[in-house]
């Protein structure tokens, strides 16, 4: 089939070089130039583990193209919408002004029989809107919703290989015929199994925004556990593995930490309260207010911890902090836990570097003013504390021993809780973990 990706960001490039690794002749449209010179030389703006590579091997197939243009989707019996939704600046709502230009731009290129499928998490009731907009500028076409359910790090495989398939269509029926056009889509990967769901327009909506909030309510919980463990002396990681036993709760996602960030989970929930709100339903989603606060206060709280391992202030102390994305395999720096822990300990009295194998280019365009070391062994040098807060591998491997004879006071603040604590204590260092005694 035919294909056009509007919108060649994370979720559009990654789409865009899966749907044409299916067979499928596809070209890629963003307005932004330097994204499409970069993506026409097989080069993700972005880190993304394995996606250069299949951009290479797509492209050298022919099936893949880049463009400004948006008269290229002309002739694409498929059309998927996969610009951002980002935070309204001072505000809690979705921005829809991406999804809103996009769909614009598109309709002088459709023609009967188009389907137009958004990806982008958008707040109920966009789909229907964009619908009306759609059918009524070209009679016979079809808008369709099909969240995405990507993990950063974990695009490509994501996409390949979905554990579900979600359909939005008006009226909900399987039979309605654009269902038929985004099977043949995703034919390759209906015929491995993966399970499909058709829904009505609105429940495709809330699929995303819903498992995002689910998923950001078990992290706030566990580590609400781990605030009250430091208060009981109680260990939350040997309390998760406990709880998570139980196969109604599961161990996944209970791991407490410094919290959750990136460019989804966040803005998500926030932007879920504020349609909820714009419905009537506010009070439903009331206990995302805290959700949301217990996330920003694990901020809080490692710059408190961090204060107290170097002895009750931070002034002069050369902090390094490990990490800068908001999570491994990853180079985003959108809300991330560690580089507003970093900025928070400047703002203190503290001499900080950061660092981290992917993320400082974006981190340095975030916070300029810190000071960024690409190599972990100059990072490491005559620090006073170490702050683990991004679980790299490389980081989870360094040798305690070892790590002692660079740095100029042996402290440890592990913000993920992924270290061998007895190992590092049997190393010498003064370790300490969130939650953990």
């Amino acid at each position: 089939m035919r294909i056009s990706v509007i919108g060649c960001g994370y979720l559009g490039a990654v789409h865009a070089a899966c749907m044409a690794k299916l067979g499928h002749e596809v070209v890629g449209i963003d307005v932004d130039e330097n994204k499409i010179r970069a993506l026409s030389e097989a080069r993700a703006p972005f880190f993304e583990p394995a996606l250069d590579d299949l951009l290479k091997e797509v492209q050298a197939t022919g099936r893949l193209s880049f463009t400004s243009d948006m008269a290229a989707a002309h002739g694409s019996a498929v059309h998927f919408i996969c610009v951002g939704t980002p935070q309204k600046k001072g505000e809690n709502a979705a921005d829809l002004s991406y999804v809103d230009a996009a769909t614009f731009a598109l309709l002088p290129h459709l023609e009967a029989g188009d389907v137009v499928v958004g990806k982008s998490t958008v707040p109920v009731g966009t789909a229907t809107r964009l619908a009306a907009l759609i059918q009524g500028a070209e009679p016979g076409t079809h808008l369709m919703w099909n969240p995405e359910f990507l993990r950063e790090g974990h695009a490509v495989s994501d996409t390949l290989r979905p554990d579900r398939l979600v359909y939005g269509v008006t009226g909900g029926s399987e039979e309605h015929e654009a269902v038929q056009t985004l099977d043949a889509v995703y034919a390759t990967q209906l015929d491995s199994g993966t399970p499909r769901l058709v829904t009505d327009l609105p429940t495709a909506e809330l699929v995303k925004t819903a498992a995002n909030s689910f998923l950001a309510t078990k992290i706030s919980f566990i580590n609400a556990m781990a605030e009250l463990c430091d208060a009981a002396g109680a260990d939350v990681t040997l309390l998760a593995d406990a709880i998570g036993m139980d196969e109604r709760i599961g161990r996944k996602f209970l791991n407490a930490g410094i919290g959750f960030g990136g460019g989804c989970l966040p803005k998500d929930i926030r932007a879920f309260m504020a349609r909820a709100g714009e419905l009537g339903a506010d009070q439903a989603l009331t206990f995302l207010r805290e959700v949301d606060a217990i996330n920003m206060r694990r901020r809080t709280r490692v710059v408190e911890l961090t204060r107290e391992i170097c002895g009750g202030s931070l002034l002069g102390q050369r902090i390094t902090v490990l990490g800068a994305a908001f999570k491994p395999e990853s180079d985003d720096v959108r809300d991330s836990p560690a580089l507003s822990i970093a900025a928070q300990l400047q703002l203190q009295g503290a001499v900080v570097t950061v660092t981290d194998p992917e993320a400082l280019q974006n981190a340095a365009l975030r916070f300029p003013e810190l000071h960024y070391e690409k190599s972990t062994d100059a990072a490491l040098n005559r620090a006073d504390a170490l702050l683990l807060l991004t679980e790299w591998r490389e980081y989870q491997c360094l040798d305690p021993y070892e790590t002692a004879t660079r740095v100029s006071r042996t402290k440890i603040l592990d913000g993920r809780n992924v270290l061998d604590a007895t190992k590092w204590r049997a190393a010498g260092w003064m370790y300490r973990g969130l939650g953990r005694p």
